[in-house]
């Protein structure tokens, strides 16, 4: 029983961040009243990016100001159904947002679309290379949506972001200097390219020498002054280095809190609750639809919001736990392989490799904004033959010199010592004189990776925790050194004095103690079977037909790009079908 039961509003909107603050804008277009509800504090710009408090490593990154706090909330981790999860209890490999924004806040500004291959992932394997390619246990699926369907959605967040970049083609037509290997776009981006700094401008240099296709990386960083199509506007990145963890003192990079927060406080039918940490979605008797949320308040009393239309635009694999937790779709089973909420967990599979210089390159890596750079796409996707490799997958590579940090960025080269003179000395002479690019690859999803209520261990409010159960494939391993032996010729291009791969090795496991990456996905797949998935085309549930989700959850597969871009185009395309479709006759867009 809730301590306090609210009027019903028309849409309730689980978590703000990108995809959140993108379904409000498009529903309170749409004349419907709209409440947000954040789990987490209230953030903007002012005063959590101000200028120079904002600047401060430390605090930001080291003690994980922008993340979410596990002391209160956590997640468990296995690596396999033998073993016993443990709680994630300190932000390590990965960092998740928490508050207004959520990750939009402290994301980097890589704005990159998806290889149309990769939203028909298996029928297109499965053409070319023939059913028996895909390893047994590898559960890849299609999208159920097409790329020149997201086209117009891809275009219209770029402008939305003021994302910087440079076409190869657009309607057909080779227009610049762009990615050789991206499809057509319907336009140019909506701000010029990013200036290059230094060490991306050698890796271009060296990737041109050895045959390969480098080209000015999309960023969401502004290049220059901006005004989006809501009005919002944003300033030229000045290259402070402080991107990925921070909030931009700037207005450079985008956020919700820059791009679209700015436009919904002028609507009367919107409000936004910070300090709602959402429970539940609520079902009627049939559990065949939602009747609202119920939520703990920051006074902790427990309350019961009706809603008729419910949308989870949580963290990545927090709507599968908002599902598990709802009783919303049948949990997964690895053993039977049945039921869909949960399955096609995905992370990414990544590589460094850094070179290191003669003194006096001065390569000057405090300069730098999280999403510039010099990218390389020649092994991503399906763009060489994977006929004779025997793996599924692929990886782009950039030089992405986001800005050097004074504790976490002192690379140093082999055999340097681990404390004392010789390690300072080291730091010295190398901090202007190093170069490094990423091997960012995709990550397969398979039948015994997935998320489930944990049996053990409870969060603040009692509520069990979601568990992980993930580790490295072979398959993924394969792809990653393949495509970074293949880029070992771009840094032996470079001519340093000797360069450090960080690689996976076959046998190894998920390590949660370093940082890799953030970008989880999977949980509530799309698709158009509902025996694999949790939702339709739309991203509308199969089961609640009220129920909506968005964010990087609902990608089938992992894919080769950063999620962002994808996963706020597919926000885009579901609130389109809301819009057209189903506020005309609120009903299953998809026949089952």
């Amino acid at each position: 029983m809730a301590d306090i039961t609210l009027k019903k509003v028309e849409v309730v909107i689980v978590g703000f961040g990108w995809t959140g603050a993108i379904m409000a804008k498009e529903l309170t277009e749409a004349g419907m009243q709209v409440l947000a509800l954040e789990r987490g504090a209230f953030r903007d710009t002012y005063p959590d990016g101000a200028y120079p408090k904002t600047l401060d490593e430390l605090t930001y990154i080291q003690r994980s100001k922008l993340f979410q706090d596990m002391s209160k909330s956590s997640f468990t981790f296995r690596h396999d159904t033998g073993s016993v999860a443990v709680p994630y209890r300190q932000i390590g490999a990965f960092k998740p947002g928490t508050g207004v924004g959520g990750a939009g806040l402290h994301w980097s500004g890589q704005h990159w679309r998806v290889l149309p291959e990769e939203l028909k992932l298996r029928s297109h394997y499965e053409q070319r290379y023939g059913k028996k390619f895909i390893p047994e246990g590898m559960t890849i699926q299609d999208f159920g949506v097409t790329f020149e369907e997201l086209e117009p959605h891809f275009d219209f967040v770029e402008k939305v972001f003021g994302t910087s970049g440079v076409a190869y083609r657009v309607d057909g037509k080779v227009v610049g200097e762009g990615n050789f290997f991206e499809p057509s776009r319907s336009d140019h981006y909506a701000l010029p390219p990013q200036k290059v700094p230094y060490t991306a401008h050698l890796f271009h240099k060296a990737a041109t020498e050895v045959g390969l296709h480098p080209f000015v990386a999309p960023s969401s960083n502004a290049s220059q002054p901006y005004v989006n199509p809501y009005g919002c506007q944003m300033g030229p990145c000045n290259f402070c280095g402080f991107c990925s963890g921070f909030a931009c003192y700037n207005y450079s990079k985008a956020s919700p809190q820059v791009n679209i927060m700015p436009a919904l406080r002028k609507v009367a039918n919107f409000e936004l609750r910070p300090h709602c940490n959402v429970l539940r979605i609520n079902l009627d008797s049939s559990k065949k639809k939602a009747t609202g949320v119920t939520y703990v308040n920051q006074d902790g009393k427990t309350v019961e919001q009706p809603a008729d239309l419910v949308i989870a635009s949580t963290f990545a694999y927090n709507n599968a736990h908002l599902f598990l937790l709802s009783g919303i779709g049948k949990p997964y089973d690895p053993v039977s392989g049945e039921g869909v909420v949960g399955r096609n967990i995905a992370y990414q599979t990544m590589s460094t490799v850094q070179m290191f210089f003669d003194p006096n390159k001065n390569t000057n890596p405090f300069i730098g904004a999280g999403g510039t750079g010099v990218a390389v796409d020649d092994y991503n996707g399906d763009h060489f033959d994977h006929g004779p490799l025997g793996f599924v997958g692929g990886s782009p590579a950039w030089c992405n010199p986001a800005g050097v940090k004074p504790i976490a960025g002192i690379p140093v080269p082999d055999g340097t010592p681990a404390w004392g003179a010789g390690w300072k000395k080291a730091v010295k002479d190398n901090y202007t004189n190093t170069v490094s690019f990423d091997v960012h690859g995709a990550n397969m999803v398979y039948r015994d990776c997935y998320v489930d209520l944990d049996p053990t261990y409870t969060d603040q409010f009692g509520q069990k925790l979601l568990r992980f159960t993930f580790d490295w494939k072979d398959n993924d391993i394969k792809m990653s050194r393949y495509v970074t032996d293949k880029m070992l010729a771009v840094a032996k291009a470079m001519n340093p004095k000797s360069i450090h791969v960080s690689v996976k090795n076959f046998g190894d496991h998920l390590d949660l103690r370093n940082y890799q990456t953030t970008h989880w996905a999977g949980g509530t797949a799309m698709g158009t079977d509902p025996r694999i998935s949790v939702l339709n085309r739309y991203l509308q549930s199969w089961d609640v037909y009220n129920v909506f989700a968005v964010g990087s959850s609902v990608f089938p597969i992992g894919i080769g790009y950063n999620p962002t871009g994808l996963a706020t185009a597919l926000a885009y395309w579901s609130a389109k079908a809301i819009r057209e479709q189903y506020l005309k006759d609120p009903r299953p867009l998809v026949a089952v």
